[in-house]
């Protein structure tokens, strides 16, 4: 028997959905990103049963987003959306030096990204660029140009959503981003590898930069997702 799942009906990452599933039975559906930005395909989930999704064009399926809910039996569907790691490379440091360094130093950044073909996304004082070769290849290229100014590290892709408009994280991750807010909490919830759902504060990762490394707390994945969420 084939399930048949043609809308979203919400997202773990909703303090109501949150609360209603910390003590329901979940079954995972795991997709990857490229599988998130289709509106038909058909997966198994980690307890077997044959699912085929059908959704409006241009509804993209989210990290968290639960598609089946059974209220008596207390059971559901949630999807599961492993992103890429994000290399997050800090401008703020350029601040406090002098103008034509401080423009020197964007343009060699940007033309050492570009040469490496990266895709990178610039918001604020932070250019955002998911990993598409292996994190040693970028740390030496980082390190090798040596920036002045410029500090970097590597954070799960899950920790960065929070901080991206929802066409930000389709542009970053090909439409698999996770709940979206414009703003960032003390907790949020997720499923671990047993289908329960759960809470977890604020992670912490270390920066690296050419001379020095401190240590940077993340943002943790929080907010709201609906099958409209511009």
């Amino acid at each position: 028997m084939v399930i048949l799942i043609k809308t979203v009906l919400g997202n773990i990452g909703e303090p109501a959905w949150a609360t209603r599933l910390s003590t329901a039975n979940i079954d995972l559906m795991e997709i990857d990103q490229w599988e998130a930005q289709k509106s038909r395909f058909r997966k198994t989930t980690a307890k077997g049963a044959e699912v085929a999704v059908s959704v409006d064009r241009g509804t993209h399926i989210r990290d968290g987003d639960v598609l089946l809910w059974d209220a008596q039996a207390l059971s559901a569907l949630v999807v599961r959306i492993e992103l890429r790691d994000v290399m997050v490379v800090h401008l703020d440091g350029l601040t406090s030096l002098a103008p034509e360094v401080a423009m020197r130093t964007c343009v060699e950044v940007g033309h050492a990204m570009g040469n490496q073909h990266w895709p990178a996304l610039v918001k604020d004082n932070v250019v955002y660029v998911p990993l598409t070769v292996d994190r040693k290849v970028m740390t030496s290229v980082m390190n090798t140009h040596h920036f002045e100014g410029i500090r970097y590290e590597f954070v799960p892709g899950r920790e960065v959503v929070p901080y991206l408009a929802p066409h930000e994280s389709r542009r970053l991750f090909g439409g698999a981003e996770g709940p979206v807010h414009s703003h960032t909490h003390e907790s949020y919830a997720g499923i671990d590898e047993t289908g329960h759902a759960y809470g977890h504060p604020p992670l912490h990762v270390h920066a690296h930069s050419g001379a020095s490394s401190q240590e940077q707390t993340s943002p943790a994945m929080t907010g709201s997702a609906h099958d409209h969420r511009e």
